[in-house]
């Protein structure tokens, strides 16, 4: 029997002295409020239990399809497409043939003037590249302490993707479609195997920009609502908080128990009337309670003054120019120590052109570059000290990359959806290793291509999920991360 369209399994039954009881019954029969939350709460957490003992994983989640190589995965967004021939992707032909006028038939380029054969101004890279780590992997200058970390890291430099702006290619990046409102790739694993810590939300999205996409880049889509990402702070502010979490503008302060209570008893009366399946109101219910047992321990979580100086130091959180981002992955370490599944830090703003949108001013890339190299190269050598490196999985890069060319003969680059760099480092990846390669020039990639769809794949795999099977239906079709597409680059994976 084809396992995404299998019946689930009948309710367990529970025992209660000398009464069989199944779980519907039990939800039904049970006081109104935070009883039946409690008894739904541990009724999920005792099939997640069942499930990660051996059986496959259940439509809706807990179980593993195959061991795990990680248990959770950090996703360090780049926003506006970083360019791979300026920062990982060494092509000497390019300082060799700089200033060239040559033909690249590309599909922004068609996009931008309807037309295919212009010539185009080669451009070399700003800045030099360099050997580094015991694998030799090249790094430019332009990330210096990121590249202290390439024995860590598997780099993929053949990545392609769909869309040539930034709003389809950076929804292609974290919902895997184009031109439907999809489910978010952090909500598919929080929907697949939820969080470590039931205080605490499966799937978090550090200062996500409100542009090209905005919500949608974490949203659940047709996914129960529940496993829609939680936004802490917002894209070109500097605060790191939860909105509406901490009460401070209700009159008498935050939400208390009994007033919770209260309040949860109306949500579950209404619920009775209406009685779905999985509901906007279940996610309602859920999230009072979420952030109610949320306001014990996010505090704690999001004080990041309780780390040592050293701690501040080794993330730049001492220096104006990397403190912003430098706080975003000492936030994520923690929430990764707390057993938050999905991580996601975005570096990028809200203004019309994305971080590192460098189309007229490629310098400009220095600046963002100083912002968030010693951060990342801070990340990952305290998940290393801290023995969290083995069973996370860091993921770094943009929606796409940049061209090769100077765009309209000036100082920048245009997009380049057709071939750019990507790296994994930590649980389930390679380390110090190079996969696929671009063309001459780092335009188009050309062997071992690893499209977006084979990325998601391949980072399902590593959490124990098979991208074929972990499946919803909706609108009469069983709908899943990668499409019909994507297959597990294991080349990549140890």
């Amino acid at each position: 029997m084809d396992p995404r369209t299998a019946p689930l399994p009948s309710p367990p039954l529970i025992s209660l002295g000398m009464l069989m009881l199944s779980r519907r019954i039990l939800l039904q029969q049970s006081a109104c409020g935070f009883g039946a939350c409690a008894v739904a709460s541990l009724l999920a957490n005792w099939n997640r239990t069942l499930a990660g003992a051996g059986s496959t994983a259940l439509p809706g989640g807990a179980g593993l399809h195959h061991p795990a190589k990680a248990k959770r995965v950090i996703f360090l967004f780049m926003q506006g497409g970083v360019s791979q021939v300026d920062s990982f992707d060494y092509k000497p032909l390019l300082e060799k043939r700089d200033g060239e006028q040559i033909s690249f038939d590309d599909p922004r380029e068609f996009a931008n003037s309807g037309t295919l054969g212009s010539k185009q101004k080669i451009m070399k890279s700003l800045w030099p590249f360099r050997q580094r780590g015991e694998s030799g992997r090249w790094v430019s200058d332009l990330f210096p302490e990121m590249g202290e970390h390439v024995d860590k890291m598997a780099f993929i430099h053949s990545m392609n993707t769909e869309g040539v702006a930034h709003g389809p290619a950076t929804l292609f990046l974290h919902c895997g479609a184009l031109n439907f409102i999809r489910p978010s790739m952090g909500s598919w694993i929080d929907y697949a195997i939820g969080s470590e810590n039931e205080n605490l939300p499966g799937f978090v999205s550090i200062s996500p920009s409100i542009g090209n996409g905005g919500p949608r880049n974490y949203g659940s889509a047709f996914l129960p609502a529940r496993h829609q990402g939680t936004a802490i702070g917002k894209a070109g502010k500097s605060e790191l908080e939860i909105e509406h979490l901490s009460g401070a503008s209700r009159p008498g302060g935050p939400l208390n128990r009994t007033d919770l209570d209260r309040l949860q008893q109306l949500n579950q009366l209404q619920r009775q009337r209406h009685n779905p399946s999985e509901s906007e109101l279940d996610a309602l219910i859920h999230s009072y309670e979420l952030a109610w047992q949320m306001q014990s321990i996010a505090p704690e979580i999001l004080d990041l003054d309780k780390e040592t100086e050293e701690t501040h130091r080794l993330y730049g959180i001492d220096d104006p120019v990397s403190a912003s981002y430098g706080k975003r992955c000492l936030l994520a370490r923690r929430l990764c120590e707390a057993g938050v599944r999905f991580i996601q830090v975005n570096y990028g703003d809200n203004t019309a052109n994305p971080a590192w949108d460098q189309h007229s001013n490629m310098p400009k890339h220095l600046d963002h570059a100083k912002a968030v190299d010693r951060p990342i190269a801070g990340l990952l050598e305290d998940l290393h000290r801290r023995g969290l490196l083995e069973d996370t999985l860091v993921w770094w890069g943009s929606e796409f990359g940049r061209a090769p060319y100077a765009q309209k003969n000036g100082t920048g680059r245009d997009h380049n959806p057709g071939g750019f760099t990507m790296w994994l480092a930590g649980a389930g990846a390679k380390p110090g290793i190079a996969y696929g390669e671009t063309d001459e020039f780092g335009q188009l990639a050309i062997q071992n291509k690893v499209h977006m769809h084979d990325l998601h794949a391949t980072l399902l795999h590593a959490l124990g999920i098979d991208h074929e099977r972990l499946t919803f239906r909706h609108a009469g079709r069983d709908f899943r991360l990668t499409d019909v597409y994507g297959r597990v680059v294991r080349d990549i994976l140890t």
